[in-house]
């Protein structure tokens, strides 16, 4: 064999063993991609906490003057029926939902720092409709925790925001009902496959 043919021989040899290189190192390349892809998609299956009530309670809150609400009476419900029912100072009536009143106490100033800074709410209570909300017995559904630790919170906003003490010490059983009524249900992701299996689990404070 002259020096050229086997000088071309080597040479088609080294590309073919680099394009076998390349080859492979792709084809691992793409298996970790799709593991990693495969990792995400087990992470984003988290565990999840629903949380749900076996009893409710029906609210009634009067504006008593512009701005100004104060719970009139409550009415202990099954969950399916909770919510509150709304008469304002002009005369107009407004029945909100759980879920309605839950978005009012999320996005009002007052209430949402006690939900995620309790430490510096106080100088921002006062008695608007999302306040009085959070601190009648509806409040636990709407999410104000329930957790021994707040109980002291409960009572000094708590009685403030009904009508009379009367009322206040009445409902605070119907409050105590729904608060021990909160159930907890654990969803979580098993072996990584489809398809989920849960808890349930009653939540009691000290």
């Amino acid at each position: 064999m002259t020096p050229l043919r086997r000088h071309a021989v080597l040479r088609r040899i080294k590309d073919i063993t680099l394009s076998t290189t390349l080859s492979l190192a792709l084809l691992n390349g793409a298996v970790i991609l799709q593991s990693c892809g495969n990792n995400k998609s087990d992470g984003d299956q988290a565990e999840r906490i629903e949380t749900r009530f076996e009893r409710g309670v029906r609210t009634y809150i009067t504006e008593t003057a512009p701005g100004n609400f104060k719970i009139t009476d409550e009415v202990q419900t099954g969950s399916g029926q909770a919510g509150a029912v709304v008469s304002y100072f002009d005369g107009h009536r407004d029945t909100l939902s759980v879920d309605a009143a839950k978005r009012l106490v999320n996005t009002d100033k007052s209430t949402s720092t006690y939900l995620n800074n309790p430490g510096a709410y106080q100088s921002q209570h006062h008695n608007g409709l999302a306040n009085v909300l959070l601190w009648g017995s509806l409040g636990y559904m709407l999410g104000r925790s329930n957790s021994s630790q707040y109980r002291d919170d409960q009572r000094r906003y708590g009685a403030g925001v009904y009508a009379n003490s009367g009322l206040y010490q009445r409902s605070t059983q119907v409050g105590e009902n729904v608060r021990t009524s909160r159930v907890t249900r654990t969803t979580r992701p098993s072996g990584g496959r489809s398809g989920f299996f849960g808890g349930l689990s009653r939540s009691f404070s000290g």
